[in-house]
């Protein structure tokens, strides 16, 4: 129920002034009575607990964890895992990764050739067309005979790699993990390995591209070699 004082006791008190306040206790105030229709709740009536909704921080609290990064927002978000041992590896995973590094190591593109004809479908190594592979990796080389290739594959993977889009069709191990890694979120030791892959210029036009545009390599967790690529 909602009651309004009626303009006559308005008027009254108005009259009566700070020196007629006492009197005016004694006075009678005229009130009337607005019914509220059905269905519209009284602003004095009790609100039950469905009513009242506290808002909840959507923000944690902030953690120690340096694998942890704290947004504009102030939302936190883990960094992505860094892993370094082959031991992790399902066994077709680490096989892929043996045989790439020893025909990389012993700069044999013959060896590399059977390691990629041994795949199911041909590995992506350009967004475009590119004919025979081999020749295609020869060509992309500085010397013009693969060593160059050969050697950053050795580099690639040697770095450390990340595991990601697990339980999807997606999920792949991807060497350096620098291709999946925040470059703003780098630790000091982070640049120095990224360095043994790519020189200070690469590392500022990919800072402004904003992401890791050199190659890498990414194998299923079947074994399969889905690409050794680099660019956009």
């Amino acid at each position: 129920m909602r009651r309004i004082f009626s303009a006559t006791g308005l008027a009254l008190f108005a009259a009566l002034g700070a020196n007629g306040a006492m009197a005016a206790k004694a006075l009678t105030v005229q009130t009337e009575t607005i019914p509220v229709t059905s269905g519209t709740q009284s602003d004095t009536a009790p609100l039950s607990e469905d009513d009242v909704k506290v808002p909840q921080s959507s923000s944690p609290p902030p953690s120690d964890d340096p694998k942890v990064k704290s947004t504009d927002a102030g939302a936190q978000a883990p960094l992505p895992e860094v892993l370094y041992s082959t031991d992790y590896l399902p066994k077709p995973v680490a096989r892929m990764h043996s045989q790439l590094k020893e025909a990389a190591l012993l700069g044999d593109m013959k060896r590399l050739r059977m390691v990629l004809e041994s795949n199911e479908l041909p590995p992506t190594l350009s967004f475009g067309e590119i004919g025979d592979p081999i020749e295609f990796l020869k060509q992309s080389s500085g010397d013009g005979e693969g060593f160059e290739i050969l050697a950053i594959l050795a580099d690639v993977l040697d770095a450390g790699f990340i595991h990601v889009d697990k339980g999807t069709p997606q999920e792949m191990y991807v060497w350096p993990y620098f291709a999946r890694f925040p470059l703003h979120d780098l630790t000091a030791e982070q640049k120095v390995e990224l360095f043994r892959i790519v020189t200070a210029g690469d590392f500022a036009e990919m800072q402004d591209f904003g992401a890791w545009s050199f190659y890498r390599v990414g194998i299923g967790p079947d074994g399969t070699l889905h690409y050794f690529v680099a660019g956009d």
